[in-house]
């Protein structure tokens, strides 16, 4: 199994990539998402994958006790600068069992999933999450919906980030969407690959199943329109466990 998750991840040139990703969306997400469960202020909430803590911050500002997760250590550092005794980071692996069983809320953001190309890996996550929740309550599951990408993939594109030029190629190949990166910082070539497992409405609907979670809704945005399956975007299960 390729562990490139964990060194592209932990990469300064994966967070230049990204950096121009909204505060402002996830905001308003995570607010709909809040307000749709009616989640109590008193709750404590899992951000896993949380890279560098900007989802766990925030929910903590809303009065949320918040534990965020994440492999790549330097993520997990620089979370850390945020640290309080209500808001704590650590590095972990999401297939092994949570540090903590006693939660509210977890939530998986922005396609933090699918990364191990394994059935087993990914029922064993989803597993461990349905471990560490209290019964009754939730998991929210945001990822990209397969179909809508496969009807309308970017196939090549240039990215100029800070003075970086990332040449940035996407395809499917058995069932794995990949998008190949590549870019020269200091006349160094650098190259990475992605890989999200080309995970279906339907698979990851019996995924749920399989580990016992009840479905309570299926969402296609962040303002919380319901999911179409040829044109919504983004594909956010909220479960339960009973």
């Amino acid at each position: 199994m390729s562990d490139w998750f964990s060194t592209w991840f932990d990469s300064p040139y994966y967070h230049l990539l990204y950096k121009s990703r909204s505060d402002g969306e996830a905001q308003f997400f995570l607010d709909n998402i809040l307000k749709y469960i009616d989640l109590p202020q008193d709750s404590k909430v899992l951000d896993l994958a949380c890279g560098k803590g900007r989802h766990s911050i925030y929910l903590n500002k809303k009065g949320y006790e918040v534990l965020g997760l994440d492999l790549a250590a330097n993520s997990i550092r620089i979370a850390n600068e945020s640290k309080k005794e209500d808001l704590t980071f650590q590095v972990h692996d999401m297939r092994d069992p949570m540090p903590h069983k006693d939660f509210d809320l977890i939530i998986n953001a922005f396609t933090s999933f699918g990364y191990f190309n394994n059935v087993e890996d990914d029922l064993k996550t989803l597993q461990n999450v349905f471990d560490a929740l209290k019964s009754g309550a939730f998991f929210v599951f945001d990822f990209i919906n397969i179909r809508q990408v496969e009807n309308n993939l970017v196939e090549e594109e240039i990215k100029a980030v800070e003075n970086v030029d990332f040449y940035i190629k996407r395809y499917f190949k058995h069932g794995v969407l990949y998008k190949d990166i590549q870019f020269e910082v200091d006349g160094k070539k650098q190259h990475y690959t992605e890989q999200v497992d080309a995970l279906t409405f339907e698979t990851l609907e019996k995924y749920f199943i399989q580990t016992g979670f009840e479905k309570v809704d299926v969402f296609g945005d962040y303002n919380l329109k319901t999911f179409d399956l040829e044109q919504s975007k983004r594909l956010i299960f909220v479960l339960k466990k009973p």
